[in-house]
């Protein structure tokens, strides 16, 4: 096998040409042949001023290349799509695959023996996996670490569950503008991602769970000399990984590996974004992710990280209790320790020499959890054939058994348009659907599913409802709400027959959601029902005419490998 410079060489039709040409433009950035015969790391960098969670992108590639460098290999930082959750439009899930496709080719067409992956805000981490798996190269996660917590008026603050708290509060009239601008300058005090068990801080410690960081490596601040360490040793491992051709991705990502990622994921309360995430994952290895496999583990593991929205702490102190190794030896017979990780250890030989210290109060342990009962169920029933998430440890635990008249958003802009308006036929006891808010319908499944509690009821002190839709809820956010019906409804699923004042029972014990209307009425409904129009070009189109629904993880048909 080729390796270095000699590898994936444009074809000009004379190979040694190509590496004669390839090797005149290295030397004319200053390259010494000495240095030019060493085994290449790439560094995929996520730097951009449209993502200021990745500031310090920079600083970690430089930290990745003196690691490199000193373990004797050439490191070559090259850029990739960036994804920011706020700068998006309309929605980051709509460009994840873009961007794992960008991933893809560079890893395929670039002369690296390994490549470090840098990254975080929440898309970033899963275009990454999902790109770097299809190209089967060796491959290492850096996340760029989470912010440290604000602090305003003797409270600490996180982003973004206290973003929508005191959003919330402010739209209720509870807080004022004055008071809420006071609070907006610290809620994103420094560098970083969200410092809560949003969908950053959830797929960073899956990634390290599947085996993909250096151990430690997902919950270290972004700010802290820890997290340039940790850079420089990722440098080091993946000079290691160029010259030994491994472990590949395929080796890593397992059945096994994947259990253990749901076990985590329920422990941790994680963001539901990561059930779409690790299903698009695990098609890229030619694997399923089984949601009720999902919804059985959590059954049985109880949510042990004392974060935020489930908890009340942050990532830095996830971190400083034991980091996700610590959680692991809470969790060493419920996971499969022989899963192996791109240190070249197992998750066993991990947890048997990590520091025995842990942070009881943010680390639980099992006989006194955050919380007793599961963190992410799966619904199914005749609203949702293919299924339905709903994350009950952030939920109201008096809403998940409850029946009521169904108030139906036809789609995100007549959302907008209507929910705060006072004429709104709205009661506490309604359920609020919003339709064509999926992969296809908005299109790009947004994180819309958290519908805003009507003002005209807010400001009476109504807090939660009973929400479902076909789109995604971040995973700072919190209340009863179910997300990714499938088939949504642009797709033509049941969520698409709904109409105002239809009967809705949701009953998460039962894991049931079902409309309560008769089948000869909804066959009359799905008669007049017409699909949305397609966009007319563009990757928009490629997009709506070839993603899947949201149980296979919303990935391109032609990009997932033949299922086992």
């Amino acid at each position: 096998m080729k390796r270095g410079l000699r590898s994936r060489l444009a074809k000009y039709g004379d190979d040694e040409f190509s590496l004669f040409l390839r090797r005149g433009f290295l030397k004319g950035a200053g390259y010494d042949d000495e240095a030019l015969s060493k085994p290449i790391v790439g560094i995929l960098s996520t730097a951009s001023d449209f993502n200021p969670c990745h500031r310090t992108a920079p600083q970690l590639a430089e930290a990745v290349k003196q690691g490199v460098l000193a373990a004797g290999a050439l490191p070559f930082v090259f850029p990739t799509i960036s994804l920011q959750e706020s700068f998006a439009f309309p929605s980051s899930m709509l460009w994840r695959n873009l961007m794992a496709m960008d991933v893809e080719a560079m890893c395929a067409s670039l002369p690296m023996d390994a490549v470090v992956l840098i990254g975080g805000c929440d898309k970033t981490i899963p275009a990454e996996l999902m790109g770097a798996i299809s190209a089967d190269l060796p491959a290492i996660v850096l996340p760029v670490g989470p912010m440290l917590a604000g602090r305003f008026e003797g409270t600490q603050l996180g982003a973004c569950t206290d973003c929508r708290r005191l959003w919330a509060s402010f739209r209720a009239g509870s807080i004022s503008e004055k008071d809420l601008n006071r609070a907006h300058d610290q809620l994103m005090p420094t560098a970083g991602t969200c410092m809560v068990m949003g969908t950053a801080s959830t797929m960073a410690t899956i990634a390290e769970t599947l085996g993909f960081t250096l151990p430690g490596a997902a919950v270290a601040p972004a700010v802290s000399s820890e997290r340039m360490r940790i850079a420089t040793a990722t440098g080091r491992r993946a000079a290691e990984m160029a010259k030994t051709d491994g472990p590949r991705p395929s080796e890593l990502l397992t059945k096994q590996s994947l259990r253990n990622a749901a076990v985590v994921l329920q422990a941790i309360s994680g963001s539901t974004n990561a059930i779409v995430h690790l299903a698009a994952i695990a098609g890229r290895a030619g694997l399923k992710f089984d949601l009720q496999e999902l919804d059985v583990v959590g059954r049985e593991v109880p949510v042990l990280v004392n974060l935020k929205p489930a908890g009340t702490q942050f990532a830095e102190d996830f971190h400083a209790g034991g980091g996700v190794p610590a959680l692991w030896r809470r969790l060493r017979d419920k996971l499969d320790l022989s899963a192996k990780s791109v240190s070249g250890e197992t998750l066993g030989e991990v947890v048997k020499r990590w520091p025995g210290y842990v942070d009881d109060e943010v680390i639980r342990p099992l006989n006194r959890p955050v919380v007793e009962g599961v963190a992410i169920a799966i619904l199914t029933g005749n609203l949702a054939p293919q299924g339905a998430a709903i994350k009950l440890s952030a939920a109201t635990p008096s809403l998940t058994s409850h029946e009521g008249p169904a108030v139906v958003f036809t789609s995100l802009e007549d959302l907008s348009k209507r929910i705060d308006d006072p004429s709104l036929n709205v009661m506490p006891e309604s359920v609020l659907v919003l339709q064509n808010a999926g992969p296809i319908g908005a299109p790009g499944m947004p994180e819309a599913g958290a519908l805003p509690i009507p003002k005209k009821l807010g400001s009476k002190g109504v807090k939660d409802m009973v929400r479902i839709s076909d789109a995604r809820m971040s995973g700072t956010a919190f209340g009863t709400v179910v997300l990714h019906v499938s088939p949504e409804a642009a797709a033509g699923g049941p969520l698409a027959l709904v109409k105002d004042g239809d009967r809705i029972r949701l009953d998460a014990k039962s894991r049931k959601l079902d409309l309560l209307v008769e089948d000869a009425e909804l066959n009359k409904r799905r008669t007049a029902w017409k699909p949305p129009v397609k966009p007319a070009r563009g990757y928009e189109r490629l997009y709506i005419e070839h993603v899947s629904q949201a149980d296979s993880g919303c990935d391109f048909d032609f990009l997932v490998k033949n299922q086992t």
